[in-house]
């Protein structure tokens, strides 16, 4: 691996080298060439190292490795006559960090490289690249190094600009898993139109339309019985069409996707049910969003439908059986609600539920798909008027609901599910009844003095994980408290004090939380926080444990260290409302982030 990583990395540099020569005149130096080469390189540099601990409260760490890393390393390299290349090698060694993907199993490997040449008009990239077509619910190839989760794609792909008014985009290649690709090739179109650039119109100041089309060509066979008796296509497509408008203050946008038969997916596994004919089932999507954003307020509405929308370069994997990295997903479909940084409020979570899924044959129960809303509404009080004091209050609020889609058919109890003769389903397009999640909170931004500011919080939910993640049939309603105050010294040094309460009758009852951060300026700082489930849990033996985490950063410039001692509470860690499930650990921790 190291001779393929020296070979790619020669092949990138020998042309700049050249080209640099060529420019030099007779007296140009080495040294001259090598800081003309450094002008015109940037990169990245990125570990995140952790040693797992025995813990008698949170118990011993079972697995061989104990010492464990996930570092990156990213080059790019811009040549001259618009050209760009880059790499990206990446090191697991000895293994990767807890819960990451099994296939990121190299202790050095090169995992992305590409080439790109950009105009004006054109933009067009070969090896391994990023895209997102409208809001992500046909498409979105990314990374997120938190989640484990890069989802790139290998092959080539073109933007095309021919007018101002009009965007073009042309794909081909396969999906990224591990440091390979899927068994698939991925073949997508997009067009972005901004029609009020055609057609002057005295009324709205943007009009936009989008239309995409993903095909995922892929030879299926399955090492299911189940699937003798259907024809299982190979060639799965999903369509998109996006509407965008926006008159002074107000803005809405909708988008609509449909996506082709398929087999039914437990996950990425196909159903263990039987299967006859007609057992292929197409998917669709709805998101409306409708907005006002004025100085000092503003309010949003999203509505979201989502069924049988997963969609994936790989339908069967005996690897990915719950999949919980997200391997091989094709388009992005987070959870649309608040996303908090406190951590008693990240201990319910909401996953979307865009799924089409059987829990079982002879008393078929499924989830076919999610549907709900949410509304922010922000306001800033005035400085000067009764609730707005010297310096303003900032308030915001959020109001989340959702709920699996209503299946026609129900058994006597009210549960949908799949009729047991045919194995076939109606849903109904607007029905709230089967409640998931529901969440109000409200957030107080409040500047006292020059130096003291805080902010109060308080969250009210109800959670039912027998449509979540664990599956543990728990039915949760609490409310979470969080108050927050910040002292700015000067000169960098600052004092932030963070208390958290949440109060349930439910599940693992009652939690204390709480953080202590100074820093020393603005370089450096220290930390100390705590959550602890102070009521003994019906649902977990032992469940009194201080969940600590003692740490600090230093920065400087564009290089971040930090170093962290403490416990991991076993759930959910989510980034952007997507998420991937972690275990209870205890460990030291050393993260290290540069650029140049």
């Amino acid at each position: 691996m190291k001779s393929t990583t020296k070979l790619v990395l020669a092949c990138l540099l020998l042309p700049t080298f050249l080209f640099s020569q060529e420019e030099q005149d007779s007296t140009a130096t080495e040294t001259s060439t090598f800081n003309k080469f450094m002008d015109n390189l940037t990169g990245s540099f990125e570990s995140n190292a952790q040693w797992y601990l025995n813990d008698k409260e949170t118990g011993r760490f079972e697995e061989d490795e104990h010492l464990r890393a996930n570092s990156y390393l990213k080059l790019n390299y811009y040549f001259l006559n618009n050209f760009s290349a880059g790499v990206q090698v990446e090191s697991y060694a000895p293994q990767a960090l807890l819960n990451y993907d099994k296939e990121l199993n190299k202790e050095v490997g090169l995992a992305e490289y590409y080439i790109n040449y950009r105009t004006d008009k054109v933009d067009a990239t070969l090896g391994h690249f990023y895209e997102q077509f409208g809001s992500g619910l046909i498409l979105r190839a990314w990374e997120d190094r938190a989640l484990g989760m890069n989802n790139s794609i290998r092959g080539g792909k073109i933007k095309y600009t021919p007018f101002s008014f009009l965007q073009v985009t042309g794909l081909y290649g396969s999906q990224r898993r591990g440091f390979d690709v899927s068994d698939s090739e991925i073949m997508a179109f997009n067009a972005e139109l901004n029609i009020n650039e055609i057609v002057k119109s005295n009324f709205f100041d943007q009009i936009s339309l989008g239309l995409s089309y993903v095909n995922r060509n892929e030879d299926f066979t399955s090492t299911s019985t189940n699937t003798e008796k259907i024809e299982i296509p190979k060639n799965v497509g999903a369509y998109s069409a996006r509407l965008g408008l926006s008159f002074k203050d107000i803005y809405t946008n909708v988008e609509y996707v449909m996506k082709d038969k398929d087999v039914r997916l437990n996950n990425i596994q196909p159903n263990k049910v039987s299967f006859s004919e007609n057992k292929l089932f197409d998917g669709s999507a709805l998101l409306f969003n409708l907005g006002y954003s004025a100085r000092g307020f503003g309010v949003n509405y999203t509505f979201r439908r989502l069924e049988n929308m997963s969609f994936y370069s790989q339908r069967e994997d005996k690897n990915l059986i719950n999949n919980p990295t997200n391997r091989a997903t094709l388009n992005y479909l987070p959870a649309l609600t608040k996303q908090h940084d406190y951590t008693l409020a990240n201990i319910y979570i909401y996953q979307a539920q865009p799924g089409l899924y059987i829990e079982n044959y002879e008393s078929p129960r499924a989830k076919a798909g999610e549907i709900g809303n949410q509304i922010d509404v922000f306001y800033k009080f005035k400085r000067g008027s009764l609730l707005g004091g010297k310096y303003g209050t900032k308030v915001s609020a959020n109001l989340a609901y959702w709920a699996a889609l209503n299946v026609k058919i129900s058994d006597p109890d009210g549960i949908p599910y799949f009729s047991s003769d045919n194995l076939t389903y109606e849903s109904d397009f607007l029905n709230f009844d089967n409640k998931i999640y529901s969440e109000f909170n409200l957030e107080v931004n409040k500047k006292w003095t020059k130096n003291f500011s805080s902010i109060f919080t308080f969250i009210d939910l109800h959670y039912n994980s027998d449509y979540l993640v664990e599956a543990n049939g728990a039915k949760v309603d609490a409310w979470i408290g969080v108050a927050e105050g910040t002292y700015k010294f000067g000169k960098g040094k600052s004092l932030r004090v963070e208390a958290q309460h949440l109060s349930t009758d439910d599940d693992a009852r009652n939690w204390l939380g709480g953080t202590v951060e100074y820093f020393f300026n603005s370089n450096f700082g220290v930390y100390l926080n705590d959550s602890y489930n102070y009521e003994d849990s019906p649902i977990e033996e032992n469940s009194k444990i201080h969940f600590f985490n003692l740490g600090g950063s230093f920065t400087k410039g564009a290089t971040r260290v930090s170093l962290n001692y403490g416990r991991q509470r076993g759930g959910l860690i989510c980034v952007g409302g997507v998420c991937r499930p972690v275990s209870k650990n205890t460990g030291v921790t050393l993260n290290l982030a540069t650029s140049f």
